[in-house]
């Protein structure tokens, strides 16, 4: 199983490009789902893509992963589109994700938990994550993922 992590960034993207690896673009979140990933013995490939519909869809409907982890522009500023550009395309959703992601938030962050738009579904037999782009979010939204992923593609190829 292949999980593609795309981070969504256009002031990192403007910067660095497109590059193969959070070190290459000095990418905390990106390198706190890598550690994890690879900690617990997970292929995975990385992409860093601007803010935008566009992009983020363009990135969904190219992935060829089992699995796709969107980290960043799920905020509320007007630029955030991550979330307008993935739900859409889901043929399923997934909405405990964003409630656990939220309960668990609640510890770290407060009542500033509500302000998270964590989600995710199905896209194509696929599952998509859509995670905050903060190291902390990041870190928190791939324990979620990996504690559940055998067990979401399971059910997806019944």
């Amino acid at each position: 199983m292949i999980i593609e992590v795309v981070v969504v960034s256009t002031s990192r993207f403007e910067r660095f490009g497109d590059v193969g690896s959070p070190e290459e673009a000095e990418d905390l979140s990106g390198r706190a789902i890598q550690d994890r990933l690879t900690g617990a013995g997970r292929d995975f490939t990385y992409r860093l893509i601007p803010d935008g519909v566009e992009a983020v869809r363009g990135a969904i409907l190219a992935s060829k992963a089992d699995a796709l982890v969107l980290c960043g522009g799920t905020g509320l500023a007007p630029k955030d589109l991550t979330i307008e550009a993935a739900e859409p395309l889901f043929d399923k959703t997934i909405p405990g994700f964003g409630e656990v992601f939220r309960l668990k938030s609640l510890d770290e962050v407060g009542t500033r938990a509500i302000l998270s738009r964590a989600s995710a579904g199905i896209i194509g037999g696929v599952p998509v994550f859509c995670l905050p782009g903060s190291p902390s979010a990041a870190r928190l939204g791939i324990e979620l993922i990996l504690a559940e992923i055998d067990h979401i593609l399971q059910h997806i190829s019944e």
